[in-house]
């Protein structure tokens, strides 16, 4: 696959809806709004918009530039203004991170498909209860059912190819998510007490605030916002040239941020009127969505509706994510080994599955074996998220500055008399802050994971 007969979006909105589809996903839906209560509420929202305006604007700019102006995905981009091994190393370290994702990604998303059948078919009462989750995350053929469910999703949309998959499908599930998200969020937000985890959401109390709801934030923003996982680049290479990178960068921020805050404002105001205003029921961690919103839900006069509306939503999330993960492997493995689209969606499918039964056993027949003290999933998140996406992001931000030159991504972002309004943002953040801060996620993740520091 070559940048003259590469696959390409049909234009800015395909462009938008797709980078949005892969942004928003369960980093919005799922972890967002159990980080955001953790973390302070309307403290960690404020942190969090200010990184994404800056860090999260500077990287989107700079990993789209480089996809669109070398044509390739992230290893063969590297190697377009590289000069020496270590610079197509970086290449290879975003071009890795998604395969490690997409397998323990497909897990939840299976659990979230189990949701939804619950929600459509069976009795409430049998998912509000306390051991429901566990017992079905502990049952090893039931989750590798409904990961490869999920699975078999994902493969399919990408085996259409980029116009008639990933691009078809955004242009649906985009817009009906945006839907779904206002429907719940207006339903909670007017249930009785619901205000209070309004309040508690969106103004800032400075009281919460420690240098944990910073690296959180920080380390949300790579998660939610796609960065650093070789996605962008990809996608970036699908642009076409008369498409404003800015602009679509913006677009992209607008539609990444405002998800996470209806998913918060449908989850936190739920759990604050469910709880009669006791903000410790936030603190349930990853999962306030798989135990505390179904308990939530069966005692609402329309739970059911609204239940399956909500899996709905975050299966739509969770898919259009886990498509934009599979088709930066896909395109990895066509511009590296020349393969075609059905066999790398193949060879993906099977590294997919592979991986992903070590996650879905983890917490079942397998919960005797770890790493560092972690089932399988959760050391995959840590080991994607916490280490190799800040090397990532270090790797994206010297080959920038280093090889590829900022003369160069600006030429590329002002092509046809485009705007770079922020110009001034992104020289500023991408020399300097975006490598500090995300040594900073890197040094800060890897000390509490092995217990050296205690926030």
């Amino acid at each position: 696959m070559n940048s003259q007969n590469r696959n390409s979006f049909s234009g800015k909105i395909g462009f938008v809806l797709a980078a949005a589809g892969a942004s928003v996903g369960l980093g919005n839906i799922w972890r967002f709004p159990y980080l955001a209560a953790k973390h302070g509420g309307g403290v960690f929202l404020l942190v969090y918009i200010i990184l994404a305006l800056t860090f999260g604007y500077s990287m989107i700019i700079a990993e789209t530039a480089i996809g669109r102006s070398t044509g390739k995905s992230p290893v063969g981009a590297f190697k377009v203004y590289g000069k020496n091994a270590s610079d197509t190393a970086g290449g290879w370290i975003n071009a890795i991170i998604p395969m490690l994702i997409v397998p323990y990604y497909s897990v939840i998303g299976g659990w979230v498909c189990k949701y939804l059948f619950v929600f459509l078919f069976t009795d409430l009462k049998k998912a509000a209860s306390d051991t429901f989750f566990t017992d079905f995350i502990t049952n090893g053929p039931e989750t590798v059912l409904w990961f490869i469910v999920f699975a078999a999703m994902a493969l399919g949309i990408i085996f259409m190819g980029v116009q008639k998959g990933i691009e078809r499908v955004s242009r649906i599930m985009m817009p009906l998510l945006v839907v779904l998200a206002a429907f719940i969020c207006v339903y909670s937000i007017s249930r009785p007490g619901a205000l209070a985890g309004v309040r508690y959401f969106l103004i800032p109390d400075f009281r919460h605030f420690t240098w944990k709801t910073v690296t959180s934030a920080m380390g949300q923003m790579f998660y939610s916002l796609s960065i650093a996982m070789g996605i962008l680049i990809t996608f970036g290479s699908y642009m076409k040239k008369d498409v404003s990178i800015e602009e679509s960068t913006r677009q992209v921020e607008l539609f990444d941020t405002g998800i996470a805050v209806m998913a918060a404002l449908m989850i936190i105001p739920a759990v604050f009127a469910f709880s009669g205003g006791d903000a410790k029921a936030l603190n349930k961690g990853p999962s306030l969505m798989f135990v505390t919103m179904p308990k939530i839900f069966e005692g609402m006069g329309a739970g059911r509706l609204i239940g399956v509306l909500f899996f709905l939503l975050v299966l739509f999330a969770a898919l259009t994510s886990a498509i934009a993960l599979t088709e930066s492997v896909v395109a990895t493995f066509s511009d590296e080994f020349g393969w075609s689209r059905s066999k790398g969606t193949i060879v993906t499918g099977v590294i997919m599955i592979g991986l992903g039964l070590l996650s879905c056993l983890g917490y079942g027949p397998l919960a005797g074996v770890t790493i560092i003290g972690m089932p399988f999933l959760d050391f995959f998140d840590f080991l994607t998220n916490s280490v190799m996406m800040p090397i990532a992001a270090c790797a994206i931000c010297l080959y920038v500055t280093r090889r590829m030159g900022l003369d160069q991504v600006e030429k590329e972002v002002t092509l046809g008399g485009a705007r770079f309004g922020r110009r001034a943002v992104f020289r500023f953040m991408i020399r300097w802050l975006c490598p500090i801060f995300a040594v900073i996620i890197l040094v800060s993740s890897v000390a509490e994971a092995f217990g050296w520091i205690r926030y």
